[in-house]
């Protein structure tokens, strides 16, 4: 499951400090614009308590976290649509990306200099969405100039992708992203093969001052954001970039302290992480055995011999049942003998929808 998260934003809205915190990969971060010129790449562990209690449980010789990937992607100005700033380059480096996770500037600080001379996340937000949907729109009346002929001279698949291009030009004119558009599922892979900015999802990340970690209910640019986001139906975690960088330096129970003392249950980043995973559609499924606990990648809606495949191809290939129990239904149980004698062991075949939380066995022959 080779997909990653994009992160974008202004410059100077703190991405280069939490792309560090996430990934302790010391990208350079500094007070003026365009300092990451080129993308860093980051693969992180994904939080999940499940596979720490499966550790317990089983005692095996080593656990295995599934791991998620973010990019750290320039900042972006007014008028990189049209080649302002790092313009293209960073358009280029968003279509590569599954997702986008947009960090917002939540915070007042003299100090750091704000690009447009004043802090205004719906402004922030709105001049990295417009720089989007311009580009998709120049993709789109492009497209229709070459598909236009083609419906007028009634081609089933032309009139098809006409009538999808006309909805995301309608769409791009008002203003709204191509995610915001509903389409009939014969446009819709017409749609998926213009690769658009707009139509990738968005995590929105408000970054906030050290003041307002604990309790961000008080700040009313977060408040801005959330509103801003439910619009769209989109997810907005509360950071604290710098705080979290600290944060990532810390282990077990020093880093339980430290968040106890600030008052949060868990690091922003945890959240974060699980948010962007959650946001492509990705789940988790576990293998257990004293040689190794491990946790799995796969998509909702795979079948077993897919999320087999996940662990090697052959899997896939010659895969003949899964045997299957919910991890909650494992834990009751205490072990998988027990669980086996409750009757909580299954054997699933190759129609069988896995879900997330299920500890998998699977039988294969090749």
């Amino acid at each position: 499951m080779a997909l990653t998260a994009g992160i974008v934003g202004l410059p100077n809205v703190g991405k280069s400090t939490l792309f560090n915190a996430i990934t302790q990969a010391g990208a350079e971060s500094a007070n003026y614009p365009f300092c990451t010129i080129d993308p860093n790449v980051g693969v992180v562990e994904v939080p999940d308590e499940r596979l720490n209690k499966l550790t317990e449980l089983v005692q095996p010789k080593k656990t295995v976290p599934t791991t998620f990937e973010f990019t750290d992607i320039a900042g972006i100005v007014k008028g990189a649509s049209k080649g302002e700033g790092l313009g293209n380059k960073f358009l280029s480096h968003i279509r590569e990306v599954d997702a986008i996770c947009q960090v917002v500037r939540c915070f007042e600080d003299e100090n750091i200099t704000h690009v447009s001379g004043k802090v205004n996340p719906i402004d922030d937000i709105e001049v990295i969405n417009l720089e989007l949907i311009l580009a998709d729109l120049e993709s789109v009346e492009k497209r229709i100039g070459r598909v236009e002929k083609l419906a007028r001279q009634k081609d089933k698949d032309a009139v098809i992708e006409f009538e999808a291009l006309q909805k995301l030009k309608e769409a791009f004119e008002a203003d709204k992203p191509a995610r915001t558009v509903e389409f009939t599922d014969e446009e819709q892979k017409f749609v998926k093969a213009l690769h658009l900015l707009t139509i990738k999802p968005v995590l929105y990340v408000a970054n906030v001052g050290e003041d307002d970690v604990a309790d961000p209910s008080g700040n009313a640019y977060v408040q801005m954001v959330k509103d801003y986001a439910a619009k769209e139906g989109a997810e907005v975690i509360v950071i604290c970039a710098k705080i979290e960088e600290e944060i990532a330096e810390l282990e077990g129970e020093e880093k339980e302290m430290f968040l106890s003392e600030l008052g949060i249950a868990e690091s922003g980043l945890d959240q974060l992480i699980r948010a962007a995973y959650s946001l492509l559609g990705l789940a988790t499924y576990f293998t257990a055995g004293v040689q190794e606990v491990r946790a799995w990648t796969f998509r909702n809606g795979m079948k077993a011999p897919q999320c087999a495949g996940v662990i090697h191809s052959d899997f896939e290939k010659g895969f003949i049942r899964a045997e299957t129990v919910s991890y909650e239904d494992l834990l009751a149980s205490g072990n998988m003998v027990a669980a086996k004698e409750a009757g909580k062991v299954r054997l699933e075949g190759k129609d069988y929808v896995v879900k997330d939380g299920d500890v998998m066995h699977f039988r294969f022959n090749v």
